[in-house]
């Protein structure tokens, strides 16, 4: 099983358009350290599965029958804007999971074209995919958000716990994570440390939090936006602690 982030920011993405920062300075000159929308694909036996669609353009990226399915965390836009050309593509369905969202986005659920939009996930209860158990977990996030639990069946050790987006975590999801060993965990982090407490993504200081209470083995940030990245070139994280860039691939 392994996982390769494709994007690793936010809405605005890194570099930010009209900025003159040295995060963003550094991006346009090197595009290892851009920022695409947050997004990955997992890749486990025969299951090839995106992680949110806000990366542009997937129906020039996969080849059609190459996705499995297509998860979402939340159906905001930038989370879901792929999802808009590639569904006027022809061919087989795509099955798309996520949370019990009645609103969707826009007119997704009304026009999925070849989306074939399951029955929303149930909080904490497992699904089974191809030797991966997969249990969606409530988040705090400004529309209802689920992260995702991904374990290899009968490998000990071999859990990805995937949280974006999400602001500090509900007592419920924390609970069940507490009894979870996780080999990987991504986690949402758009800030640096700040006066005034963040509303929808965790900073540096709650992420850290998180991690410690949960003792991963490996943490890996992601939802980084540029003044995350310029704290971060002046400052050191833990070693077990990493913000994660986009195409890296974590073997599992």
């Amino acid at each position: 099983m392994q996982l390769t982030f494709l994007g690793t920011g936010g809405a605005q993405q890194v570099p930010v358009f009209g900025c003159s920062c040295l995060a963003c300075q550094r991006a346009r000159q090197d595009n290892r350290y851009a920022r695409g929308p947050c997004s990955a694909l997992l890749q486990s036996g025969d299951e090839t599965i995106l992680i949110d669609a806000g990366q542009c353009h997937l129906e020039q990226r996969f080849a059609p029958g190459e996705l499995s399915r297509i998860m979402l965390t939340h159906y905001h836009m930038d989370h879901v804007q792929g999802l808009f050309p590639l569904r006027w593509g022809m061919g087989e369905l795509i099955p798309v999971f996520g949370p019990p969202d009645s609103q969707g986005c826009d007119d997704l659920f009304k026009h999925p074209g070849i989306l074939d939009f399951q029955a929303p996930f149930t909080p904490f209860e497992p699904v089974q995919w191809s030797g991966m158990t997969v249990t969606p977990v409530p988040l705090q996030h400004s529309k209802i958000t689920f992260g995702y639990v991904f374990r290899k069946n009968g490998a000990s050790g071999n859990t990805l716990a995937w949280l974006c987006d999400t602001c500090g975590l509900p007592p419920q999801t924390l609970a069940f994570l507490q009894n979870t060993p996780l080999e990987h965990l991504v986690l949402d982090c758009s800030h640096p440390p700040g006066d005034t407490p963040p509303r929808n993504h965790n900073d540096i200081n709650q992420a850290l939090a998180i991690h410690h209470v949960l003792q991963p083995q490996h943490t890996w940030l992601t939802h980084i936006s540029h003044t995350l990245d310029n704290w971060l070139q002046e400052n050191r994280l833990p070693e077990s602690v990493s913000p994660a860039r986009d195409g890296i691939t974590l073997a599992l």
